[in-house]
C-alpha cells in the first residue's frame, strides 16, 4: 500500500461503478443547493464542477488535509499578489464569492496610491475596504458589528496589508506612522483568529513597553468584541505558572512599539516569552512608527518568513503634522521661550511637553505650576494610581498641559492634543518621531515644536532630515549641516547632555531666598543645642 494515498484507495475501489442517479434521487436533492439551508456554522464551500452540486467543507472527505484530519478544517480563500482568483475555488462557482475590488493590474498602483510598501513572499494583496475585507475573510459577525458601531469608513493604510497578511498566517513586520491605526491592523484579525472564548491558557499575547499602552490597547479591543465574553486581562508581571498548556496555546505574539522592546532592559524578558511560546502555529507580528535596521536583522532572527510592510517614508513623521526647531541659545531660553508662548496664546490645550529625566520635568512642573497654569507632570515615580488618575484627567481636559519624560512618548493616543513641545532635544531620530507622534493622530492635524541650544547643534541633523522626508519647510541652511557620527549619536542615545537645573530667579530674589536659607540653617542649629 506503500505509495498509494486515499483518493487513489477510492479510485480503485470504485473503478467502472456507476451512479443510478434516478434510484437515489432523493437523496440527490439533499446536496442540491437550492435545498442547503445557509449556516452561520460553515464559513466556506466547495464546489465540485462535475454535477454543479455543492457539499459543506465539513462533508468533503477528499480536501480534508491528512495533518488535520481530527478537526476538518477548509483553508480560507488566499489571495496572493499576481493572483485574480481563488485557486481553490472552482471556475464556475467563484461568482459566488466576493472577488477582490483590486487585480493583477492595478494591485502595484493602489500601493503606491496609499504609500504602502511590501517586502518579502507571497504577499496577500491589500483590502481596499471594509465590505470586501469581510466579504473575502469571511470576517465574525461580533467585528462587523463593532466596526460598524464604531463608525469606521475605510481602512487605514496599515490595516489594508497588515489585515490579510496575518489572515493569511504569516508573520508580519510592520512599520507604519503614528496614529495611523496599527492596533486595529492586529486585533481585528487576532480576534477572527480566536474565533470565540474559550477555556484554557492564553491564546494571544500582546505585548507593550509600558503600562499605559498596555490599557490602551486593552480598551480597544474590549470595544471591538463587545458582543464576546473573551477573557481579556493586564498583566504586569508574568510568573511561570507550571501549566505548559497555558503558553503552548498562544496563537498570536505581537510586540508592540517593537524597537523599544528589542532594547536592552526589555531584550531578555522578551527573549524569556519567545521561549515559553512553543506553539508550532503561533504567528509573530511586530508593530512600531520606528524599526531600524538593527532592530530588522534581530527580528528576522525569531521570525519566520516575514512580510514587511511600510507605510510612507521609514522613520518618518505624519505629513500632517507642522514640525518647527526653535533656536533658544542656552538653556534658560528654553523657560523665557515657554512663557512667551502662553502670554501670546499659542498654547491652545491640550498640550504635551517632553523632558529628558524626572528630575527636569519636575523641575519644570514646579516653575509652571506658579503661573497660574492648569499643569501637571507624569513620570515612572509617580504612583500606578496617579498615573492613572492624571492620564484619565489629561484625555476629559481636565489638565491642560501635561509634562512628561519618554513614559507616554509611545504609542498613547490622546485626542485631539494641538502640540507637543519638545523642552529638551530628543536623544535620537526615534525618540524625536514617537513624541511627536501624540498629536496628528487619526488624520487630525497637530503642531509639533522643539527647542534647541548651540549644545544641541551636532545633532540637529538628523531631526531635519525628518522633517524634510514628512514635507515640512526647512532652511536652507539646515539642509547644510554636517551628519553627526554614528558615535556621536550613539553617545547621546545612552547619555543625555548635562543641562543646567530649570529656574528662572533673579539676582534680587536669589539674595532673599539666600537669607531665608540662613535664617532655616540657624534655626536648626539652635534646635540642636536645645537639644543636647
Amino acid at each position: 500500500m506503500y505509495g498509494i494515498n486515499r483518493r487513489d484507495i477510492f479510485k480503485i475501489l470504485g473503478a467502472g461503478a456507476k451512479f443510478d442517479r434516478k434510484r437515489f434521487n432523493s437523496d440527490v436533492q439533499i446536496f442540491k443547493p437550492s435545498t442547503i439551508e445557509t449556516s452561520k456554522n460553515l464559513e466556506s464551500k466547495i464546489s465540485i464542477p462535475e454535477n454543479n452540486i455543492e457539499i459543506a467543507a465539513e462533508l468533503d472527505f477528499f480536501s480534508v488535509n491528512e495533518n488535520s484530519i481530527e478537526e476538518p478544517k477548509l483553508k480560507k480563500p488566499k489571495l496572493m499578489e499576481g493572483t485574480n482568483d481563488f485557486s481553490e475555488v472552482a471556475e464556475n462557482n467563484a461568482d459566488e464569492i466576493c472577488t477582490p475590488l483590486i487585480t493583477k493590474d492595478n494591485v502595484k498602483k493602489f500601493r503606491t496610491e496609499n504609500k504602502i510598501r511590501v517586502f518579502g513572499t507571497d504577499i496577500p494583496n491589500p483590502i481596499t475596504s471594509f465590505d470586501e475585507m469581510f466579504k473575502v475573510y469571511q470576517l465574525r459577525q461580533f467585528l462587523k458589528k463593532s466596526i460598524s458601531t464604531l463608525n469606521f469608513k475605510t481602512p487605514s493604510s496599515i490595516q489594508m496589508q497588515a489585515i490579510p497578511v496575518i489572515l493569511n498566517g504569516r508573520d508580519v513586520m510592520a512599520v507604519a506612522p503614528t496614529g495611523s491605526g496599527k492596533t486595529l491592523a492586529f486585533s481585528i484579525p487576532i480576534l477572527h483568529d480566536l474565533k470565540s472564548p474559550a477555556k484554557g491558557g492564553f491564546r494571544a499575547v500582546i505585548i507593550s513597553p509600558t503600562r499605559e499602552l498596555a490599557q490602551q490597547i486593552y480598551r480597544e479591543i474590549k470595544i471591538l468584541c463587545d458582543t464576546k465574553p473573551f477573557k481579556i486581562c493586564v498583566l504586569t508581571t508574568v510568573s511561570n505558572t507550571g501549566n505548559p498548556n497555558a503558553v503552548n496555546q498562544v496563537r498570536h505574539l505581537v510586540l508592540d512599539e517593537a524597537d523599544k522592546l528589542l532594547e536592552l532592559g526589555f531584550i531578555e524578558q522578551v527573549d524569556e516569552i519567545l521561549a515559553s511560546c512553543t506553539s508550532p502555529t503561533l504567528q509573530k507580528h511586530l508593530f512600531s512608527a520606528t524599526i531600524p535596521s538593527g532592530v530588522e536583522a534581530l527580528a528576522n532572527t525569531f521570525m519566520k518568513d516575514p512580510i514587511r510592510v511600510v507605510i510612507g517614508v521609514s522613520n518618518s513623521a505624519t505629513e500632517i503634522i507642522n514640525q518647527k526647531l526653535l533656536f533658544v541659545g542656552q538653556e534658560e531660553g528654553k523657560l523665557i521661550a515657554i512663557r512667551q508662548l502662553l502670554q501670546e496664546g499659542g498654547m491652545k490645550p491640550p498640550v504635551l511637553i517632553f523632558c529628558q529625566s524626572i528630575d527636569r520635568a519636575k523641575q519644570l512642573f514646579h516653575e509652571l505650576i506658579y503661573d497660574n497654569i492648569n499643569v501637571d507632570v507624569i513620570h515612572s515615580e509617580r504612583t500606578k494610581t496617579q498615573r492613572d488618575a492624571i492620564v484619565q484627567n489629561f484625555r476629559v481636559g481636565k489638565i491642560w498641559i501635561l509634562i512628561s519624560t519618554e513614559l507616554i512618548a509611545r504609542g498613547i493616543d490622546f485626542k485631539g492634543v494641538n502640540l507637543v513641545i519638545n523642552y529638551d532635544f530628543p536623544q535620537s531620530v526615534q525618540s524625536y518621531i514617537h513624541r511627536i507622534g501624540r498629536t496628528g493622530r487619526a488624520g487630525r492635524p497637530g503642531e509639533a515644536l522643539t527647542y534647541f541650544t548651540k549644545d544641541d547643534a551636532p545633532y540637529l541633523k538628523s531631526i531635519v532630515n525628518v522633517m524634510r522626508q514628512s514635507g515640512c519647510e526647512v532652511p536652507e541652511w539646515m539642509l547644510k549641516l554636517p551628519k553627526p557620527s554614528k558615535m556621536l549619536k550613539s553617545q547621546l542615545r545612552r547619555n543625555p547632555l548635562e543641562r543646567k537645573q530649570i529656574k528662572t530667579i533673579s539676582s534680587y530674589d536669589e539674595k532673599k531666598n539666600k537669607k531665608k536659607r540662613d535664617i532655616v540653617e540657624a534655626s536648626k542649629r539652635k534646635s540642636e543645642k536645645q537639644i543636647y
